[in-house]
């Protein structure tokens, strides 16, 4: 809605000082020429912006203008609530200040929206770790955060999956990044990804770093997973799923229906091994076509647990 655009124009210009009709566009997934329109319409209600031109320019508010249009909507306030994570606040050395944050935002809402905002804390909790995973080793976290906001070089020794696995790094952390209950900075020169838990010592400095222009910690994200994806799905498996199977990644990169109701597609796998592990969990719903050494894994495998599990079936009739 054009009331809801208008609003967070002043909002974004209120937060970042100066924008450009380019950039306001992106930020509401806008034309520019609606940005135009918006800003003409805000202008003649009264509200103080200046356009500069040229290579520098933007729009800005004048005079320290101020909005007082910053109330929650219900999904607003539901959604910060259920953003709040105690465990990953409390690692980073934040989790006194995040839960008076909250405290704060709650009494500030109105009764209606803090009874919704009460509700999604009584039946939500964000749980990020797998089940099964031992908790990391985040005794350097804090000291890494610290330096990720004050730009300062850190001296590691880091332990890697490859020889030789103990190294000494100078590491330039650009930013942290919290994935599946797990650690990352990335740091330069690179950057590079480097996982917190396997920081085995660390030294602060007072060596401040340049933050490379225009670093977007979250696209670099995205392509380092993908990137990752691409280098560990290096194989690949043909095979048939029983109808009403699942495979995530089988699923997500569709198959072809055969008669008798199976479905036959191709499947990336890491390795042999990984994917003997994968397949195996599903039993009697898949049947493994190619590469012969995976299908020949498996058959050993079956073979080996009917040898053993009628063993125990015979012994037990005895």
């Amino acid at each position: 809605m054009k009331s809801s655009r208008l609003v967070s124009i002043l909002l974004l210009l209120q937060t970042r000082d100066r924008m450009t009709a380019a950039e306001l566009a992106e930020a509401l997934e806008v034309s520019v020429r609606t940005v135009y329109r918006d800003v003409e319409a805000l202008s003649a209600a009264g509200v103080p912006l200046y356009g500069d031109a040229g290579h520098a320019g933007g729009y800005r508010l004048l005079g320290g203008y101020r909005t007082r249009l910053t109330g929650l909507t219900r999904d607003e306030a539901e959604a910060l609530f259920l953003a709040g994570v105690p465990g990953p606040a409390a690692e980073l050395g934040l989790g006194p200040f995040l839960a008076a944050a909250r405290l704060k935002v709650r009494a500030a809402l109105p009764a209606e929206l803090r009874g919704h905002a009460d509700r999604i804390s009584d039946r939500f909790h964000l749980d990020a770790p797998g089940w099964y995973a031992d908790a990391d080793d985040t005794r350097f976290l804090h000291t890494v955060a610290d330096a990720v906001w004050n730009n300062r070089v850190l001296y590691a020794i880091y332990r890697r999956w490859r020889e030789p696995t103990d190294v000494e790094r100078r590491l330039e952390p650009y930013g942290l990044v919290l994935k599946a209950g797990r650690w990352y900075v990335v740091a330069g020169p690179g950057p590079r990804t480097y996982r917190v838990d396997q920081i085995l010592e660390l030294t602060a400095s007072d060596d401040e770093f340049t933050r490379p222009d225009g670093f977007d910690l979250a696209a670099y994200w995205t392509a380092h997973q993908r990137d990752f994806h691409d280098r560990l799905y290096r194989g690949e498996a043909v095979v048939r799923l029983a109808p009403g199977a699942t495979l995530a990644r089988a699923v997500a990169l569709g198959g072809e229906p055969e008669r008798d109701g199976w479905t036959l597609m191709s499947v990336p796998i890491e390795s042999v091994d990984h994917a003997l592990g994968e397949f195996l969990r599903l039993g009697t719903d898949i049947e493994v076509l190619s590469p012969p050494e995976l299908r020949d894994r498996i058959t050993r495998t079956v073979a080996e647990l009917a040898e053993r599990y009628g063993n125990l079936l015979t012994d037990s009739g005895d």
